[in-house]
């Protein structure tokens, strides 16, 4: 049985699960309720067959977000949650190629913050390859660091 201060840690890391993954995850939700809107964005800035990117992207939100937040090889899902958010930052977030000030700046923030989260989601690969015992996961990972 665990103790007070593992329960502790436990569920502090199951929150930050929590508090990460619901941002994939009304992510993913967007794609697939808004996908013609989205899509019409995505070719804007130059994506092939943006609908199935748009499709795709949303598929690994919607299942990296669920990897973190269940706990089921929550390192293949930080992975997933990278592997959507890098290609995101340099094709829709170009934001070297703005000539206007504020599209600049706002391009500039939104590829800042997808950098940033995939950064964050490696993070959590490393972290969660590594610990021995996650505590609160429904799975180990599938990775061993």
């Amino acid at each position: 049985m665990p103790d007070s201060e593992e329960l502790d840690m436990d569920v502090v890391v199951l929150i930050g699960r929590v508090l990460f993954a619901m941002l994939f995850l009304t992510s993913a939700l967007g794609h697939f309720t808004r996908t013609e809107a989205m899509a019409g964005y995505a070719q804007s800035k130059g994506v092939p067959m943006a609908k199935a990117a748009v499709f795709g992207s949303g598929a690994l939100f919607a299942l990296g977000g669920l990897s973190v937040l269940l706990g089921i090889w929550a390192d293949l899902g930080s992975l997933l949650l990278v592997l959507g958010l890098l290609p995101t930052a340099f094709v829709m977030h170009r934001f070297w190629q703005e000539t206007d000030g504020e599209a600049k700046q706002t391009e500039l923030i939104q590829f800042s913050k997808d950098v940033a989260l995939a950064g964050a989601a490696l993070m959590l690969f490393a972290f969660f390859a590594h610990v021995d015992e996650l505590g609160l996961t429904i799975t180990g990972p599938l990775f061993d660091l």
